[in-house]
């Protein structure tokens, strides 16, 4: 486990802030302690600096995750999310799409969210940007990419794809010998 370089740090907050914009700060200071994102086996763990510490004790081989998984790094050197950053990303979210009851199940079978099973969205969603989607009882489900801004939205027939779906709470059942 080591820290990530200057490079490896750029690419992962890039991809955080389309979702949480200037919050990543109050990801790394928060006011129950400092935390801290390592790299193992080209994947990033989120943790606070305490378990860090208890966390020299192992060694890499032996050591198979500490702390919340945030995304892992591709062969490419891009960053991937994982779902697992989901409780961390919702509530510094910038913008957010609920979806309706009937077309949860749907993004929870990893389809994208059409226009016709759109709730609500924040306001000034520009396209391609990264939001979070809710559940209408504000449940986070998952995130993903905004394939239409808000303005279109509004225009568009029932059947255009609104958000292209990235992640959602239903790979930890789909794919849960992959996620580590």
């Amino acid at each position: 486990m080591r820290p990530l370089t200057d490079e490896e740090t750029k690419t992962m907050f890039e991809k955080l802030s389309k979702y949480i914009g200037e919050n990543i700060k109050l990801l790394v200071d928060r006011p129950d302690g400092t935390y801290c994102f390592r790299l193992h086996n080209d994947r990033v763990y989120y943790m606070s600096e305490k378990i860090l510490k208890l966390a020299t004790n192992i060694s890499r081989d032996k050591l198979v995750s500490v702390g919340t998984c945030f995304g892992k790094f591709t062969k490419t050197h891009k960053f991937r999310l994982h779902i697992t950053a989901l409780d961390f990303l919702a509530p510094y979210a910038k913008f957010k799409v609920w979806v309706k009851p009937g077309a949860e199940q749907s993004f929870l079978y990893g389809n994208h969210v059409l226009k016709s099973g759109l709730g609500r969205i924040t306001d000034n969603t520009m396209q391609y940007q990264g939001v979070v989607v809710y559940s209408m009882a504000d449940v986070p489900l998952g995130f993903g990419v905004a394939a239409k801004s808000t303005q279109e939205c509004r225009r568009v027939d029932p059947m255009t794809i609104v958000v292209f779906h990235q992640a959602d709470v239903g790979e930890f059942i789909r794919s849960e010998d992959t996620l580590t």
